[in-house]
């Protein structure tokens, strides 16, 4: 099994120019990800745009199509930008249901301190192994509530809200007692 990661850009991918203080493009940092990220298994990177998900257009999003059903590989992870991933899962919806897609991005460039980035494309990548094909829009199914549990059909309601019972872990000593203890 070969995962295929297919780059259109997004926050993930962008640069920060410390010049003049603008998030830019210049070129993926996926090859780095990819080293970092330790995979097993065999990756393929094709890179299909580099641009900020506000940006793309329905022919950026046939491309992504085109890309996804030109792969061999039945794993796919694409890296997004998020404003749009949506609109580009849209587009990709049915026609590729014989393939697991799995989209990622990122709230902080990979290159800064503390990114979401690496993390997120770890994850991505172990879903795309992991799931079948042809999924909408879940990694996994809520859970559903046992019959008659709190909150679940023909259950008593959920509670509002949490009240201890009278005596709390403190039995007659007010919470205002309690904290002037610790003054």
């Amino acid at each position: 099994m070969t995962l295929r990661i297919i780059a259109t850009g997004g926050t993930f991918d962008k640069h920060y120019n410390e010049l003049n203080g603008v998030l830019g493009f210049a070129e993926s940092h996926l090859p780095e990800v990819i080293a970092r990220s330790r995979m097993t298994i065999p990756v393929e990177l094709q890179v299909v745009s580099l641009l900020d998900s506000l940006e793309m257009r329905d022919s950026d999003r046939q491309n992504v199509l085109a890309a996804c059903q030109a792969a061999s590989e039945k794993q796919i992870v694409i890296v997004h930008g998020t404003d749009t991933m949506r609109e580009t899962a849209e587009v990709l919806g049915a026609a590729t249901s014989d393939k697991t897609i799995v989209f990622t991005g990122a709230m902080i460039p990979y290159e800064i301190a503390n990114s979401d980035a690496l993390f997120n494309f770890g994850f991505a990548c172990a879903a795309a192994q992991m799931l079948p094909p042809g999924g909408r829009g879940r990694a996994a199914p809520p859970p559903r509530p046992r019959r008659g549990a709190r909150g679940a059909p023909g259950g008593p309601p959920p509670p509002l809200c949490h009240t201890p019972k009278r005596g709390g872990p403190h039995p007659g000593v007010s919470g205002a007692a309690r904290f002037r203890q610790f003054l």
